[in-house]
């Protein structure tokens, strides 16, 4: 009875001494985090005193200065102020140096820093650790093993059913068109681009655009080939009245005619400068770096290759925000600027020719079918995600033009 007595009454002061400490092992674990910031900013001012920035916050950074939103506008502003490369301050003890320089992101480009992680480490679950998320030598192996698979005539015979993707959606819009309203296109697009990549590579027979399934009536008909995903090339692109590319001899001629496209060419490209889909790509430095300028940073410094950035840089493109074709004429763009738009250095995008045969035939099949103009009303507006897209939609009013016979280029 004197035991209990004595062990419950003193319960109330165990727990209080208890208490006690944890909470001064919380303020020592508190003012060694504080102290660890604080050394970590005064590291990072030293380290960055070589390359000018706006004022920030010593805690929040330039993060009040523009709201996440508005990420390009800033970006814009301070190409101009700040040649080659200007810090970030995100918050007190993290920066990043965005770097918007060709001759700077050749230096980059031209080593083997592993990539941040940033916001691609959310992607992990949902894609695994392939390519994008990959570094040192697994990414290597990987990239020698698929690199194959993106020979350029390998890609040759995806052109069909690319082409059968975009049909699909034009089919859709034409119905859609006679309505007289302005439609959104960037859904749709995308759709068609999720289609094609599963056609090709997965094999996947059928139309992810279908909102229906096949009328077994049509089974055995063009349309219901096209919709089961069992038609091997159909017709000619934009050449209707010709024999079908699953006939060797033809398909093989039509599929070459996708290097004689100079002027789409030219006009993907300069959209694809004023609007990269990636518009920056992030690097850990693993070892210390100087610049062509003589400016330095050392290592474990987070590098931002902006390259929406770069796009927009009036030291490199004169006008920059005027849509000019002719810049990318052949022989008129610069060396250092001929990793664009597909980045450069030994992680170059290894997809870049079956993306610029998809954007061909879709541009091609939609202007022979389609006059496109603008939503006044509603004119898009880019923003920084993991990638660059549209915050209001593209919204166009189609116009279905008569159809015509026979392909040229200029489109």
């Amino acid at each position: 009875m004197g035991v209990s007595v004595l062990s419950s009454s003193g319960l109330p002061g165990g727990i209080s001494g208890l208490l006690q400490v944890a909470s001064v092992l919380s303020l020592l674990l508190l003012l060694l985090k504080a102290i660890q910031l604080y050394l970590r900013r005064q590291w990072l001012l030293k380290a960055l005193q070589q390359f000018p920035c706006p004022p920030s916050h010593w805690l929040f950074g330039h993060s009040r200065e523009f709201p996440n939103d508005q990420e390009l506008q800033r970006t814009l502003k301070w190409v101009e102020e700040f040649p080659s490369a200007c810090p970030f301050w995100l918050w007190g003890s993290f920066a990043r140096v965005q770097v918007y320089d060709p001759d700077y992101m050749k230096v980059i480009l031209g080593r083997s820093d592993p990539k941040a992680n940033g916001s691609y480490r959310f992607l992990a679950p949902w894609i695994g650790y392939g390519l994008l998320l990959l570094n040192g030598q697994k990414w290597f192996q990987h990239r020698r093993l698929l690199t194959p698979a993106f020979h350029y005539d390998i890609l040759k015979p995806y052109v069909g059913f690319m082409a059968d993707s975009v049909r699909v959606m034009l089919d859709k819009w034409e119905k859609l068109a006679s309505q007289d309203s302005p439609l959104e296109v960037f859904q749709p697009i995308s759709l068609m681009t999720l289609d094609t990549i599963t056609k090709c590579a997965f094999s996947h027979q059928g139309s992810l655009q279908l909102d229906r399934p096949s009328d077994p009536a049509e089974e055995g008909s063009p349309a219901g080939r096209r919709r089961a995903g069992e038609g091997q090339e159909e017709e000619a692109l934009g050449l209707p009245g010709h024999p079908p590319l699953g006939q060797r001899e033809y398909g093989l001629h039509f599929r070459d005619h996708l290097d004689k496209m100079p002027y789409t060419t030219m006009c993907i490209k300069e959209a694809l400068r004023l609007y990269p889909p990636v518009p920056g790509i992030g690097r850990e430095l693993s070892k210390p770096i100087t610049f062509p300028d003589g400016r330095s940073l050392p290592k474990g410094i987070v590098v931002a290759l902006s390259i929406y950035g770069l796009h927009h840089n009036p030291r490199v493109w004169p006008n920059p925000e005027v849509f000019d074709p002719s810049r990318f004429a052949p022989g008129s763009v610069p060396h250092s600027h001929a990793f664009l738009p597909f980045s450069g250095g030994s992680r170059n995008c290894i997809g870049k020719q079956f993306a610029m045969n998809e954007l061909k035939v879709a541009v091609a099949l939609t202007l022979l079918r389609f006059e496109l103009l603008p939503d006044p009303t509603r004119v898009p507006v880019p923003v920084t995600r993991i990638v660059l897209k549209p915050e209001n939609g593209i919204h166009l009013r189609l116009r279905k033009l008569p159809k015509t016979y026979g392909v040229q280029d200029g489109l």
